[in-house]
């Protein structure tokens, strides 16, 4: 066995099982049912497959060997972890818009909104997974294939490029949340007539919160989407594996930083584990503008 499989099985276990409570929670709980959720939903559902699909990859590449089954797990990974990163952007721009249209935000048209963009993401995220499957790969020409086999350089090339996309449209509205951010607490402090140091302690906790979640993701990406770049197919495999395993850590941060963190999520976590969970504290819910 190839440790690295291993690792990358031990991975997949434990994405898919940190992502199946979160599905479960969002599932189980009637109340959460807000955009935001739906959201924190379709990256939990998005990282559960991806999980999934390091698990399968693992069993079939030891135990099933075919071609085929080798390009229906590789677009099933494809897939599940650009709709993650998809649903990531999502993210984002939801969080951008509850912060920039905030009088407008709770209405159908924001519902609307969202339903639309997860549809475009899975949708895009689909047609990505079967490019391989129907005919975009290198079983046939050995030239042609990059450092994730049985891709092409082309295709990884594409994959690379739409991420880089992704995490620069990130960049952007976190910087551009930073900046609403400062001045709204600027703006309150200044109602209240002076600076207080909770004013600087509450911006300084908003923009560090962004920077751990844009930090957590390019640290996770960067280095496999650069690889994909510039890494020819003779290159170890070392080289390989050593940049896709870190980009799995990001489907196992995920839940904890989107969902874990969530006051309500909590208290249904709580619920659905013990069943006779009773809270004897105020739950707040978080709005989707908290950072």
């Amino acid at each position: 066995l190839n440790p690295w499989d291993v690792m990358l099985c031990v991975s997949g276990t434990a994405i898919a099982c940190e992502n199946a409570l979160v599905v479960a929670i969002i599932c189980y709980s009637p109340a959460l049912r807000t955009p935001m959720f739906v959201l924190v939903g379709s990256l939990a559902t998005a990282d559960l497959l991806a999980g999934l699909g390091l698990i399968l990859n693992f069993v079939f590449q030891y135990v099933i060997r075919s071609e085929t089954v080798s390009l229906l797990t590789v677009g099933f990974l494809v897939a599940s972890f650009a709709a993650s990163v998809s649903s990531l952007l999502a993210i984002t721009v939801d969080r951008y818009l509850s912060l920039y249209n905030a009088l407008t935000y709770y209405s159908e048209r924001t519902v609307l909104c969202i339903h639309t963009m997860l549809a475009g993401a899975w949708g895009v995220s689909l047609c990505l997974g079967l490019l391989p499957v129907l005919g975009w790969n290198c079983l046939h020409d050995r030239t042609s294939c990059s450092v994730v086999r049985p891709l092409t350089k082309s295709n990884v090339t594409l994959l690379s490029a739409s991420f880089f996309l992704i995490f620069l449209i990130m960049l952007h509205l976190y910087i551009e949340i930073c900046k609403i951010v400062c001045r709204h607490a600027h703006q309150i402090a200044l109602q209240q007539h002076f600076l207080t140091a909770s004013h600087y302690v509450t911006t300084k906790k908003g923009v560090s919160t962004l920077a751990i979640i844009l930090g957590t993701f390019g640290a996770s990406w960067l280095p496999f989407a650069i690889y994909c770049v510039v890494g020819e197919p003779d290159y170890p495999s070392v080289y390989t594996y050593a940049t896709l395993l870190p980009a799995t850590y990001n489907s196992m941060i995920n839940p904890i930083i989107y969902a874990y963190r969530n006051q309500e999520i909590q208290r249904s976590m709580w619920v659905l584990l013990c069943g006779c969970f009773q809270a004897k504290v105020s739950f707040r819910s978080r709005s989707p503008s908290d950072v």
